[in-house]
């Protein structure tokens, strides 16, 4: 699945329903979706359930492995600022980066894991409702950080596929990410 298309989707809406039915509607419909992409001869796309930033949508972690799990060409899209957003900036650091890999590698295996798909920036959220809106790198008082989660990955062998969503600057920080990246696994030889 490495050389997969890989197509992001936003894993549903609540819509007054409660979170178990919304997550029964988005399974049935990732399903469908594949059975259409088999029959249209589509069968090499992986689709990629994203985390959501707001509290009231479907999405935190554990919703997006669960849909996971219906089909291997379902690889999650973390998009870590959305994670600590919808935490109210709990999520952010090293040992909250440990526990949401730990997480994907229990619920998907460690290879599978190993290859998920990530949104990046920080964001900033509202007390009540999550997240409101990306910002840059350079904005201070928002997370996450990108180097305990680039840490992490490293000390794992993992290799995700990781998109900066940074508003305005994505291609500096972008390559920011990739810099630090760099810095620790050269650090590790």
């Amino acid at each position: 699945m490495d050389g997969a298309e890989r197509i992001v989707v936003h894993s549903g809406a609540l819509m007054g329903r409660s979170r178990a039915e919304a997550l029964a509607i988005a399974g049935n419909s990732l399903r469908a979706i594949l059975r259409a992409c088999d029959e249209a001869g589509f069968g090499n796309v992986t689709l990629c359930p994203e985390t959501m930033g707001k509290i009231n949508q479907l999405g935190d972690l554990d919703e997006v492995l669960e849909l996971c799990r219906l089909d291997e060409r379902l690889l999650p899209c973390v998009d870590f600022g959305h994670l600590y957003a919808r935490s109210l900036g709990a999520l952010n650091g090293a040992d909250a980066c440990r526990r949401m890999l730990d997480r994907m590698a229990d619920a998907l295996g460690e290879a599978r894991a190993g290859r998920f798909h990530s949104h990046f920036s920080k964001i900033e959220f509202t007390p009540g409702g999550g997240e409101k809106r990306h910002l840059r790198f350079q904005d201070e008082g928002w997370g996450p950080e990108f180097e305990p989660l680039a840490e992490e990955i490293v000390r794992r062998g993992w290799s995700p596929v990781i998109i900066c969503e940074s508003a305005g600057t994505q291609s500096e920080d972008a390559l920011t990410m990739k810099r630090q990246y760099r810095q620790m696994t050269e650090g590790r030889k």
